[in-house]
């Protein structure tokens, strides 16, 4: 039972105020003349006025409540790092059975899950959730046992209670982590760039460690090892090996004693982008397509062009000698012998043999596109005379003999069969309503592979690879039409950027190619041939479990499947003579970036709520009472704060001054004063 005096005012308390100075004037007027009963009297007026404010006497039936203990259980990943998870188990079951055994005391067990994704440890998340559910005015005490290693410090609720960590770890815990400290996105090949990696010790590391091995590989291939310097930056130039996705892996091998080996490896991915594409366009004649070549290359911003053009006309005969024909001289020994190795790409647009090309340079030309160079023959009349290119050294890399016909009929450029596959010239757009081109160079293919077809199905673009070169032939120089308009015109522009780039051995253009995009943990396979079906993909995980997907067919040429890797890290993909990888997630994952256990990172919130830091290691502390406000940790021992709350079961009221008793109190305090002034 419990008593508590409230007023219910029978009158609006500013008419309580007026009577209240009324009677005090009252009272002291009655002391300035003297009357030996004013003190009575004023007595009375204080009656009459307690009594309008209406005191009563409200008596509450009170249940008392237990008090609350949060006890939350890390099980994050960290947390299964040596004996972390045991010792965890253990302290819950012993902290649960001693707080249920303390008087009007309950536990609530609170899982911390690991993170979704690569989000850590969100145990303040879980904290606030728990709270939530429970009174305020009866949380005792929150315990974490944990490693410390919380990663969402800012959702940290406001604590009505101390907050304690017993920490997991141990005084010889040591961990040996990689860390990038930089890796760019993109990367120009050729060039190196610079990678900045650490490698750092933390703990009990071993002293006497100055310099570990680390492991260098790229695209899966087998590693290269190098000794390099411990707890100090280190900056290693890479240069790519080829263009699209680079994936490098950096290990360092697991030590005797250390936590884990999950942060010793990194995965950097980056692109490999070419920085100047350099083209040499020759041009045999002035013609309305020769501007199309140089518009097309001359628009991107990372090709550098280098130009000629033969002005003189076929049907110029003077006798004026080749090598004075030109203010500045042809620099074909430049070109064509002495820097051919530096072009991406050489384009011969219309150019037929005068003489200006010895049979040597044009005979470098092939070697150029048999050690990797690429050659694209733009063909017009000329291709079809007795001074075409075929008929000179470079025959042995075209992919089509001439038959000296010349086809000047308009006719419909068509994709093949063949060619709906190919990345030069699958889905170019509104096929089906082109306009036409009005002439055609007869060839026949004696190798590679034919996309287009024109006049009579006879083939107009043929692709051929010859060493480790490309080659491509379009057997007419009426492309230009299109980019007129004329009938409609046609996407000139991309099959020429597409058929440039193809040549120039972009990934993205290959027609055998196998191919990886993460999207979280899930990845989607991409296989690009020229093949009707592919068999399944073999999929090589981090740990060295091989399983096989399906591919499904998408489009012509294009098959894809989905996988759900079941673990971060480096996976290697294998189809047919198809080889790719790709890495999921970071190869060292949140939970594993600081793995020896700490409280200063729930510092600030332990600080605040007065409570402690202790570890499991050296033993159960004890659990003690400590009044609100005061510091609740201390060595051995933790404690809780009792809350005192309660439910009320029932009110009963009772006025204090009832009106009997307020009558008779006045009455009999006016007539004392009135005898008192002597009036009997």
């Amino acid at each position: 039972m419990t008593g508590l005096v409230l007023f219910e005012p029978l009158l609006p308390l500013w008419i309580i105020a007026v009577l209240a100075v009324l009677s005090a004037l009252g009272v002291g007027l009655a002391h300035w003349r003297g009357l030996s009963g004013w003190a009575l009297r004023g007595i009375a007026a204080l009656v009459v006025l307690a009594a309008l404010a209406g005191p009563v006497l409200q008596r509450e039936d009170r249940e008392p409540l237990s008090d609350i203990v949060v006890l939350l259980e890390d099980e994050s990943a960290s947390q299964v790092l040596g004996s972390r998870a045991g010792v965890t188990e253990q302290a819950a079951e012993t902290l649960a059975a001693r707080l249920g055994a303390r008087d009007a005391t309950e536990v609530r067990r609170v899982t911390v899950p690991d993170g979704a994704g690569d989000e850590g440890t969100r145990m303040m998340t879980a904290l606030t959730d728990a709270l939530a559910q429970e009174p305020r005015a009866r949380v005792a005490g929150v315990i974490a046992l944990s490693d410390g290693r919380v990663h969402d410090m800012e959702r940290a609720p406001d604590l009505p209670a101390p907050f304690h960590l017993l920490h997991t770890g141990r005084e010889e815990d040591w961990d040996r982590r990689l860390i990038v400290r930089n890796a760019p996105a993109f990367a120009i090949l050729g060039e190196p760039v610079t990678l900045t990696l650490r490698v750092e010790d933390s703990g009990a590391s071993p002293e006497d460690v100055a310099r570990v091995p680390l492991e260098i590989s790229v695209d899966g291939e087998p590693p290269q090892e190098f000794m390099v310097p411990v707890d100090r930056d280190i900056e290693i130039p890479v240069t790519l090996p080829h263009g699209g996705r680079n994936v490098i892996q950096f290990t360092v091998p697991e030590a005797e004693g250390e936590l884990t080996a999950r942060n010793n490896s990194a995965l950097v991915q980056i692109n490999g982008v070419r920085d100047r594409l350099r083209v040499l366009l020759v041009s045999g004649e002035p013609h309305p397509g020769g501007r199309t070549w140089r518009n097309l290359l001359k628009s991107d911003a990372s090709v550098d062009l280098v130009h000629f053009t033969i002005l003189r006309p076929p049907d110029k005969q003077d006798g004026v000698p080749v090598s004075e024909l030109s203010l500045i001289a042809f620099p074909t020994r430049e070109l064509f012998l002495d820097k051919i190795e530096d072009f991406d790409l050489i384009i011969f647009d219309r150019y037929k043999r005068r003489g200006i090309l010895p049979s040597l340079y044009i005979d470098n030309v092939a070697s150029y596109v048999e050690n990797g160079g690429a050659v694209l023959i733009s063909a017009g009349p000329d291709f079809a005379s007795a001074d075409s290119l075929y008929r000179s050294p470079l025959s042995r890399v075209v992919p089509a003999r001439p038959t000296a016909r010349v086809i000047d009929e308009g006719f419909l450029p068509e994709i093949t069969e063949l060619g709906e596959k190919h990345p030069v010239t699958a889905g170019l757009p509104d096929a089906g309503e082109w306009g036409r081109w009005l002439r055609q160079i007869d060839v026949v293919p004696e190798a590679g592979q034919t996309l287009m077809t024109g006049h009579e199905d006879r083939p107009l673009l043929v692709l051929n690879r010859v060493g480790e070169g490309r080659v491509s032939l379009l057997a007419s120089d009426h492309a230009w039409l299109w980019d007129r308009g004329f009938e409609g015109g046609g996407p000139q522009l991309e099959l020429l950027r597409r058929l440039a780039h193809w040549m120039m051995g972009e990934p993205e253009l290959e027609e055998e190619a196998l191919s990886a995009e993460a999207t979280g943990q899930r990845m989607r396979i991409t296989r690009q041939t020229l093949a009707d079906e592919v068999g399944e993909v073999e999929i090589t995980t981090p740990s060295d479990d091989v399983t096989s997907v399906p591919f499904d067919p998408v489009g012509p040429g294009r098959f894809e499947a989905l996988y759900e890797g079941p673990e971060i890290g480096l996976y290697r993909l294998a189809q047919g003579d198809r080889e790719a990888v790709i890495g999921l997630g970071p190869a060292s994952p949140r939970e594993f970036e600081e793995t020896i256990a700490t409280g200063d990172v729930l510092e600030p919130l332990i600080a605040s709520a007065r409570g402690g830091v202790l570890a499991l290691e050296e033993g159960m502390p004890a659990i003690r009472e400590v009044r609100e406000g005061r510091p609740a940790a201390g060595r051995g021992w933790i404690g809780i704060t009792p809350r005192g709350a309660y439910e009320v079961q029932g009110v009963s009221r009772s006025a204090l001054l009832p009106g009997w008793l307020t009558l008779l109190l006045v009455a009999a305090l006016i007539t004392g004063g009135w005898l008192r002034e002597g009036r009997r």
